[in-house]
């Protein structure tokens, strides 16, 4: 079976040309109707249709999520018509159509290699589908569901289309954290402690490091107990984002395997959290990282989801 190795990018395209990636921006209306084009490729998320609003809440007022559900259909009524769009800028036409867009709205619906990204960071949520089938990667990105982007490109320019989703907004303030650049902890530890330090009851940290192992640094030496609580404290209560990448082979004989790799957003940016065990207990490492050093990070994964 094939293995991925996102590290040592392999050689890319002849020209500079073929191996930049394209992208198209698309409206949820221009990806469906490309879909459409593509045979009926299906699309890697799931289309909402609005909801019709209650008779409790004709007599009560309007929720929330039916205010949010009648501002996005109104965003989507409010845009072109699809095909006119399209047309207009040459991707789709009466003579013929664009060959690159049709064969990546159809990667997506049948690639060997499925990669799901999750990303929150200063208040915003994008999701992320990446797509690959032999040397081809198609991706698609949204943060608000009606406005997409759309990329096709080579596998040698993967790793730096996983760093994009990573980037955090210019205008993001980073600060020092109390959490070093790299901790080892107890699991349960870590999930307690967070819990508690989330819920008000700051007070039970010592108390649950206390019965539990300890943490340990970069040179696997024991923290004090001081600097323990720091830690765990500060791991809890500086966390402003996440990533969740989700892995699988859905091209192969076992299209159940799936791998996961998660990161955490503190005060000074990003942390990956590599879960391992040690003599039959979870533990979770806590290291600091750059948005470059997420195809690394994925690399295992993805060898593992395809071997």
């Amino acid at each position: 079976m094939p293995t991925i190795d996102l590290s040592t990018p392999p050689a890319g395209p002849l020209s500079l040309l073929d191996g930049l990636p394209r992208r198209v921006s698309l409206t949820l209306p221009e990806l469906r109707l490309a879909a459409e084009r593509a045979g009926g490729a299906p699309l890697p998320f799931e289309v909402q249709d609005a909801r019709p609003a209650s008779a409790l809440e004709g007599r009560l007022g309007t929720s929330r999520a039916t205010a949010e559900d009648d501002a996005y259909a109104a965003a989507l009524a409010s845009l072109h018509d699809p095909e006119e769009s399209l047309a207009r800028r040459g991707l789709l036409g009466e003579v013929g159509e664009d060959s690159g867009l049709v064969g990546a709205v159809g990667l997506l619906a049948t690639p060997q290699t499925a990669l799901d990204l999750d990303v929150t960071a200063a208040g915003v949520r994008a999701r992320a589908w990446h797509r690959r089938s032999g040397d081809a990667v198609a991706t698609l990105a949204t943060v608000d569901g009606i406005v997409f982007e759309l990329a096709w490109f080579h596998t040698s320019a993967w790793a730096d289309e996983l760093a994009r989703v990573a980037v955090l907004p210019e205008d993001y303030l980073l600060a020092e954290s109390a959490v070093p650049s790299y901790v080892d902890l107890p699991y349960e530890l870590a999930d307690a402690a967070s819990e508690a330090a989330r819920s008000g009851r700051g007070d039970l940290v010592p108390v649950l490091a206390a019965q539990s192992e300890p943490v340990l640094d970069i040179a696997g030496e024991a923290l004090t107990d001081a600097a323990t609580e720091t830690v765990l404290t500060a791991f809890a209560t500086e966390a402003r984002g996440r990533l969740r990448a989700l892995a699988a082979d859905v091209g192969g004989g076992d299209a159940g395997v799936v791998g996961v790799v998660s990161w955490t957003l503190l005060a000074d940016g990003w942390h990956a959290l590599r879960p391992r065990e040690v003599d039959g207990r979870p533990r979770v490492q806590v290291a600091a990282i750059s948005p470059a050093d997420l195809a690394a990070e994925l690399a295992p994964v993805l060898a593992e989801v395809t071997a």
